[in-house]
């Protein structure tokens, strides 16, 4: 069974609400009908009414099952200022312009994860990944610990020998290009988070670099040791080990080989972190396109609820499926990951 089909049922046992920005996406309410028909997902839209029922009868979308909230003239939208003033207090953000923040769909969508009357949030169909990221930062917040949002791929290879039954998580391919090395821990440690949260998985995170414990030196290996290191400090129950190159990773031989003890990674390693996003997207993208590999992202991760951005060319099955990821992660909101 395909991962993503295995996500879905998953998703079906506990379905979350999660809010859709972008209404005026052909793409995202035939995406809101299918998630609600499917059962992975209770969608809510955010827009007009009038607009989205014109448009998705136009199209032959059904909306059974689906809320409908104008963030302008929304109930909710006092309450919503109020709170983002005392969020944005060390700024005085006067209440006019945070309600003209506010009732603009992606910040509004936000506010409702943030406040709990939404368990996550999909976005990025049509809205660039920096503003997803950005409202996501001032209002939603990060997971305990972390202060550096970053994404994850899942890489279905197909072969078994490799992470687990075949499953890798990749992190980061689509966010920061050059990490520090607090920045490359706090990738670590939230894919660890999301990587249990999704699959249930007992992380085996491996810190990759083109060096196997001390074979070469370079400051960019130095980075990678650094970042295992401050890993390690900052949650001591993570099974993380680094520097590793990706065939001591993923290849018990290959680890047995190069180390005298490849202890509980090396070899073994369901996670991989990439020093920077030039080797993380050159990965994902050879191993889809090369070694034909599904690649399911990429999801956000880092923040205090979920909220995942969109490829700009996502197509409906795409959009559906990130939905039900999304909808397991708030399974696991406040347990997992870190809260």
């Amino acid at each position: 069974m395909p991962i993503i089909d295995m996500i879905k049922d998953s998703a079906r046992r506990h379905p979350k609400r999660i809010v859709l920005p972008e209404s005026g996406e052909e793409r995202v309410l035939k995406a809101a009908s299918q998630a609600s028909a499917e059962g992975v997902a209770i969608p809510i839209l955010l827009g007009d009414p009038e607009d989205i029922e014109k448009t998705s009868g136009s199209l032959g979308i059904a909306l059974k099952g689906i809320e409908i909230l104008n963030p302008t003239v929304s109930d909710a939208l006092g309450e919503y200022v109020k709170t983002y003033c005392e969020l944005r207090s060390e700024k005085g953000v006067a209440e006019g312009l945070a309600t003209r923040i506010l009732s603009k769909s992606l910040y509004y969508g936000a506010m409702m994860v943030r406040v709990g009357d939404a368990d996550g949030m999909v976005v990025g169909a049509a809205t660039l990944t920096a503003s997803v990221i950005k409202a996501g930062h001032l209002i939603i917040g990060f997971q305990k610990d972390i202060t550096t949002p970053s994404s994850f791929f899942i890489m279905d290879t197909g072969n078994k020998d490799v992470g687990e039954d075949g499953i890798l998580f990749y992190a980061d391919a689509a966010v920061n290009p050059d990490p520090t090395p607090e920045q490359l821990a706090d990738i670590a440690i939230s894919s660890a988070r999301s990587a249990r949260a999704l699959l249930g998985w007992e992380p085996r995170v491996a810190m990759l670099s083109f060096s196997t414990k001390g074979s070469a030196s370079h400051p960019a290996i130095d980075k990678v040791v650094k970042a295992t290191d401050i890993a390690k400090a900052k949650e001591p129950s993570l099974l993380i080990d680094g520097e590793l190159q990706a065939d001591a990773a993923l290849k018990i031989e290959v680890a047995r080989k190069k180390m005298k003890d490849p202890g509980a990674v090396a070899g073994k390693a369901n996670v991989l972190i990439f020093p920077d996003l030039n080797s993380g997207n050159i990965s994902y993208k050879l191993t889809q396109h090369v070694g034909g590999a599904r690649a399911y992202g990429p999801i956000l991760q880092g923040f205090a609820k979920p909220l995942s951005d969109l490829s700009r060319g996502a197509k409906v099955e795409e959009i559906t499926g990130i939905m039900a990821i999304v909808s397991v992660l708030a399974q696991s909101t406040g347990k997992e990951q870190g809260r």
